[in-house]
C-alpha cells in the first residue's frame, strides 16, 4: 500500500488524539483548555477530507475511521465539557449526567450519516462538529457576556442545551448547502447572508461569536426551508 494512502488516516488519528487530550484536560479541571482541542480536532477533520480528495485515496476505511474519531472529539469531549460545567454548581447530584445525552446522540448521528444517501450535497440535521464547536465556545461567550453567561452556565440550562443540540443532531432539518452552483445573489441570498454575518460576528466577538454563527446557520436554514415550501 502506497504511503500517500495513509496520510489522510494519520490526519484523522490526529483528530482523535486531539479529542483524547482534550478529555484529559477537562477531567483535570481545565475546561477552557480542553475546549480548545475541539477547535484543533475540527481543523484536522477538515484537513483529512481535503487531503483524501487531493490525493484521490478516499475509501471505506477512511470513512469509518473518521466517524470513530468524530465520536470522541465531537461527541464525548463536548459531553465531558457540559458535564463538568454543570457539575460545578449542581445542587442535584444526578442532574449533570443528563448532559451525556449529547455524546449518545452524536454517535447515533454519525452512524446515521454514514448510511444516509440524502446528505451528499447538504446536511440534514446539525453536523456533530457544529454542535461541538457550539459547546467549545460557550465558555468564551459566557466570559464575553457575563450576565447572559451566568444564565447559560447554570446546570439546568446546560442540560437544556445538551438536549436541544442532541435533538438537532438527529432532526430532519435540511441545512443551507454552502456549495455554490452559481454566484447569482437572488438564488444564493441565504448563503451570502450567512457568510457575511459569520465574518462580522467573528471579527466582532472572536470565538465568542461562534455560538451565534451556528444559531444563525440553523435559523437561516429554517427560514429558507419555510420559504421554499410556500
Amino acid at each position: 500500500m502506497k504511503l500517500k494512502s495513509h496520510i489522510p488516516n494519520i490526519i484523522t488519528l490526529m483528530n482523535l488524539l486531539s479529542g483524547l487530550i482534550g478529555i484529559v484536560w477537562v477531567i483535570n479541571g481545565n475546561i477552557i483548555s480542553g475546549a480548545y482541542f475541539i477547535l484543533l480536532s475540527a481543523l484536522f477533520d477538515f484537513i483529512d477530507g481535503f487531503a483524501a480528495r487531493l490525493l484521490k485515496v478516499q475509501g471505506e476505511l477512511g470513512k469509518q475511521l473518521d466517524s470513530l474519531a468524530d465520536v470522541v472529539s465531537f461527541g464525548v469531549l463536548p459531553g465531558f465539557i457540559l458535564f463538568s460545567m454543570a457539575k460545578i454548581n449542581a445542587e442535584i447530584d444526578w442532574l449533570p449526567y443528563l448532559t451525556l445525552v449529547l455524546p449518545l446522540l452524536s454517535a447515533y448521528r454519525l452512524a446515521k450519516f454514514n448510511i444516509d444517501t440524502r446528505q451528499t450535497d447538504r446536511f440534514i440535521g446539525v453536523p456533530t462538529p457544529a454542535a461541538a464547536l457550539f459547546v467549545s465556545t460557550l465558555p468564551h461567550f459566557a466570559v464575553k457576556w457575563v450576565k447572559i453567561g451566568t444564565v447559560i452556565t447554570s446546570p439546568v440550562v446546560l442540560v437544556g442545551i445538551a438536549i436541544v443540540l442532541s435533538v438537532l443532531l438527529i432532526s430532519e432539518i435540511p441545512l443551507i448547502a454552502l456549495k455554490f452552483k452559481s454566484f447569482d445573489f437572488s438564488s444564493n441570498i441565504f448563503r451570502y447572508i450567512l457568510i457575511f454575518a459569520s465574518i462580522a460576528l467573528f471579527i466582532w466577538l472572536g470565538l465568542a461569536g461562534i455560538p451565534l454563527i451556528i444559531l444563525a446557520y440553523i435559523g437561516l436554514s429554517v427560514i429558507e426551508n419555510g420559504i421554499k415550501r410556500e
